[in-house]
């Protein structure tokens, strides 16, 4: 059963699905959508154009699309599209996109932490955590499984591949291949994210191939080019080597704390 504080504001056009809990002082506007089971706690903003998923909890203080802080935004109508189960602790604020009709997405199965922030366009992927005071700018992926450390910084435009670590107060200014670990301002190669593939139960003989991709890529001193065809040649052909290779080739061979990307 649904239940909706007295003390709640809930735009009659609201859409709010079965067993949603929404404590005193939230606001909802109208034009959006709230699945079953989740949880708006006390003084949360759900704003026009939200899509919220099912059994989502959104902790005090938290604004679901904000109107976007961009210059170039001029009162389209835009979107935040959310997933399911996720945690969105306080204070933290998502911006709708800036272009016609366009969305910021948060997958499934993620945790944002106090005080982040998530601008126009961007794309979280499922099972993320998005430390505290995280500052995401607009147009940015993050993959799937990656995890930022409090107070990292991504710049507008930046990729983050897939089962990733950001090492807290990092600031991410390029393209980030998948696996690895990243450190340091600026931004330096720091290993692969052995740890958590293991707790996820990836083979040994895999995390070995993606650690040797790796000395190729930034411990071998040479090009980037160069490190691709070392790694065609020397690393059997898997789901994760090709993964890192794509992503590499799919940036223009631009990927962050390599200072030879345009050797060839």
């Amino acid at each position: 059963m649904t239940h909706i504080s007295p003390l709640a504001f809930v735009n009659p056009a609201a859409r709010i699905g079965d067993d949603v809990i929404v404590d005193a002082f939230a606001f909802i506007d109208e034009d959006t959508v709230i699945g079953d089971g989740c949880h708006i706690r006390p003084h949360a903003s759900v704003l026009s154009g939200a899509r919220i998923g099912k059994n989502n909890v959104i902790y005090e203080g938290a604004i679901i699309a904000a109107e976007p802080q961009d210059f170039r935004w001029k009162g389209e109508k835009t979107l935040v599209e959310i997933g399911d189960n996720n945690v969105i602790r306080e204070h933290v604020i998502i911006n709708r996109g800036i272009r016609p009709e366009s969305s910021t997405k948060i997958g499934s199965h993620s945790f944002v932490m106090a005080q982040s922030h998530i601008g126009h366009d961007s794309e979280i992927g499922d099972h993320c955590v998005i430390g505290n005071a995280v500052k995401i700018a607009g147009d940015c992926k993050i993959g799937n499984c990656t995890i930022l450390s409090s107070n990292a910084l991504v710049h507008e435009r930046c990729e983050i591949g897939e089962w990733v670590l950001i090492k807290g107060g990092c600031r991410v200014n390029g393209h980030v291949p998948p696996y690895v670990i990243m450190a340091h301002n600026p931004i330096t190669y720091y290993g692969v994210n052995a740890f958590i593939l293991r707790k996820e139960k990836m083979p040994e003989e895999t995390i070995d191939d993606i650690a040797k991709c790796y000395r190729h890529i930034y411990q071998c001193n040479t090009s980037i080019f160069n490190a691709l065809k070392r790694i065609e040649a020397d690393v059997h052909r898997g789901k994760e080597r090709d993964a890192i290779v794509s992503f590499i080739e799919n940036h223009n061979l631009k990927i962050v704390a390599l200072e030879r990307n345009d050797m060839l």
